[in-house]
């Protein structure tokens, strides 16, 4: 008989339409250290916790309404980031794979979805010693696009590639200043994707450019994370109010965007994408 845990998961693009999903509460969110150049542009200021708290509530209640199974996680103290669930993990195909979190604020936080997957029942390969994390990877049917980043590294992804024979996995190197490769570059549709120019290696762009409309991002918007969007399927796409250029692109392009307002959360350096972990989209 089939081992049916195998196709509990099923992501095989970043479009499809999203059933189940992975968050946490930002309970415990603060900057103790900055790790990216937007905490260090909030570090006095810090995080309204509670503002946080009830944004990611209004996220969690959007999914919900758009007809998506919302997982939640239980928020630790010592994990100030863990509302970042893109991180910790990523779905390709079937196959559900753990992170090994490279920086040290952020190790351990893979252990709280490791729990989940072990209580579902749910098969994963356990990336340890691997430096990869979600917010890097992208996923377009049998093409997996991986962010050469401070937290992917080339090793990994070599790695990654002979798990996944039957894909085509190619590096995308970028720019050290931006944390994930998802703070530059956004899939949104077998046609379209988002990008902040000049940031990635011009070979590469014009790979991503030959396969896609590449939507262009202001520095502006760059800087409240307009590239980190989350489509939800059949054209929906999540963004911030903010984002006006962003959002007015968009709807020029056909797709229906779902303002919500999570300004506080992107304080710490990561808007719809980084908050998110997909499961299953079909």
């Amino acid at each position: 008989m089939e081992n049916l845990d195998y196709i509990k998961c099923s992501c095989k693009s970043e479009y499809d339409t999203l059933k189940k999903v992975v968050l946490c509460s930002p309970e415990f969110m603060t900057i103790k250290e900055p790790i990216n150049e937007i905490q260090k542009r909030f570090l006095e200021e810090n995080i309204d916790t509670k503002l946080a708290q009830q944004q990611h509530k209004d996220l969690v209640n959007t999914l919900k309404e758009n007809d998506v199974e919302v997982i939640l996680l239980t928020p630790r103290k010592d994990f100030p980031e863990q509302v970042f669930t893109r991180d910790i993990g990523f779905v390709l195909g079937h196959q559900v794979f753990a992170a090994d979190m490279a920086h040290d604020v952020r190790k351990g936080e893979e252990t709280s979805f490791i729990d989940y997957l072990e209580k579902a029942q749910i098969t994963y390969t356990n990336l340890i010693g691997d430096k990869i994390e979600g917010g890097d990877v992208f996923i377009d049917q049998n093409t997996i696009y991986v962010g050469v980043s401070n937290r992917t590294n080339v090793n990994a992804i070599s790695h990654l590639q002979s798990l996944l024979p039957t894909f085509d996995v190619i590096e995308v190197p970028f720019t050290d200043k931006y944390l994930h490769l998802d703070c530059v570059f956004n899939i949104l549709s077998p046609e379209d994707a988002l990008i902040f120019p000049n940031e990635i290696e011009k070979n590469k762009v014009e790979l991503l450019s030959s396969r896609y409309n590449l939507i262009e991002v202001t520095e502006e918007e760059q800087a409240t994370l307009g590239t980190n969007v989350l489509s939800i399927g059949e054209k929906r796409v999540l963004s911030l109010p903010i984002n006006k250029g962003v959002n007015q692109k968009l709807r020029e392009r056909g797709f229906h965007v779902i303002e919500v307002d999570i300004t506080e959360i992107i304080k710490s350096g990561g808007a719809f994408r980084c908050c998110t972990l997909p499961l299953i989209r079909e």
